[in-house]
């Protein structure tokens, strides 16, 4: 059996965690398993589906409490455990220093997962930082893979996608699971007590990246053109506080519902009428590809690579644009019929068999490890 073991901060219901966790449910767990070693002690989201498919846990020592320990944590771990493949997927270029750490451990196969297309935050200061330590990915990782075009070249530079040096490996999902459910959409509705409402939708992280501060006054602007508009908020993070004052300033709190982290996702997309995903920057969207699984249309910024429309059911949109021409869009977009989009999902390469299979031989059996 081969072991791959993955280095993130930790296992929530992030964008990176998402992707691998859809990866490792398909695999064939007679032939491979995935490892985890996170930078926390906290409980992740996914650390007991983690264990009940048989992966392991390791908390490595964060950069927080030194450079240098977290360093030796993870070739303690790679070493004692003798682990072969080693995937660290990342927005930022210095984190490719653990993969050094991995290959003093013996790790043969390094992978190095570009996660987005720009640093935590988009601070002057990181993208300094990022830029000077470029060279790292390219050095001490010998599988290099990204969700998009763009967040490939953020990480590895252009020529590493002309000359293949830097693969797409698109966010896959499972056609299965989600579509468009007629009975689901009634039960998150019934639940939430809004079963006549016009439900505007975000899922993600409350942090600086998906910028809801803005989001919300979209929906201020469109809560004064449809009185019965709802906005349903997927999601945790650090800024939640933060925004449940805005919610309170801005005289809303009666029309936002957070439902916290949810793991039936493709019934709270099928409860939504439109998705408004404002975000700063990304590298592939996990729920904008979701969205359009379930035939949702959506509004997001045009900072986001133009890779995401896969469907045609993206409507992509300039944040210096107002808040009030903002609601106009999503509003309008709202209006298409539902459809199925499975076919041009497949076409494009989003089927999450046909990712696996490429993971497969990037890492495991192209790889020489």
């Amino acid at each position: 059996m081969k072991r791959l073991l993955c280095i993130v901060g930790s296992m929530n219901a992030g964008g990176a965690e998402t992707f691998l966790m859809k990866i490792y449910r398909q695999l064939d767990k007679s032939q491979y398993q995935m490892d985890f070693a996170v930078a926390v002690k906290e409980k992740g989201y996914y650390d007991d589906e983690i264990r009940s498919l048989g992966g392991k846990i390791f908390h490595i020592t964060p950069k927080s409490e030194g450079a240098y320990k977290n360093f030796e944590s993870i070739k303690k771990i790679v070493k004692k455990n003798q682990y072969r493949f080693v995937l660290r997927t990342s927005q930022h270029s210095l984190s490719a220093l653990e993969l050094l750490a991995a290959k003093l451990g013996g790790a043969t196969v390094r992978v190095f997962r570009s996660s987005n297309s720009n640093t935590t935050n988009g601070s002057k200061t990181q993208m300094i930082l990022h830029k000077v330590c470029m060279f790292m990915p390219k050095v001490f990782a010998n599988v290099r893979i990204a969700p998009s075009s763009e967040a490939a070249e953020f990480m590895f530079g252009k020529k590493s996608i002309i000359k293949r040096k830097a693969k797409i490996l698109q966010n896959g999902i499972d056609l299965n699971y989600f579509k468009y459910d007629v009975v689901g959409r009634k039960t998150i509705r019934n639940e939430f007590h809004i079963e006549n409402q016009f439900v505007v939708g975000h899922i993600g992280r409350f942090n600086q990246q998906k910028n809801h501060q803005f989001l919300l006054d979209v929906f201020k602007e469109i809560k004064s053109q449809r009185s019965d508009a709802i906005l349903l908020l997927v999601g945790k993070g650090e800024l939640e506080e933060e925004i449940k004052q805005k919610i309170v300033k801005l005289q809303i709190e009666d029309s936002v519902i957070f439902t916290g982290v949810r793991s039936d996702i493709p019934q709270i997309l099928s409860a939504m009428d439109v998705f408004v995903f404002p975000s700063l920057y990304e590298g592939m969207p996990n729920t904008i590809i979701e969205a359009q699984a379930t035939g949702l249309p959506c509004v997001i910024s045009n900072t986001i690579t133009k890779e995401a429309d896969i469907t045609g059911l993206v409507e992509f949109f300039p944040l210096d644009q107002s808040p009030r021409e903002w609601s106009k869009v999503a509003i309008a977009v709202s209006e298409n019929p539902r459809m199925d989009m499975h076919e041009q999902i497949k076409a494009k390469g989003y089927d999450i068999e046909r990712v696996v299979r490429i993971f497969i031989e990037l890492i495991f059996q192209v790889a020489n490890g």
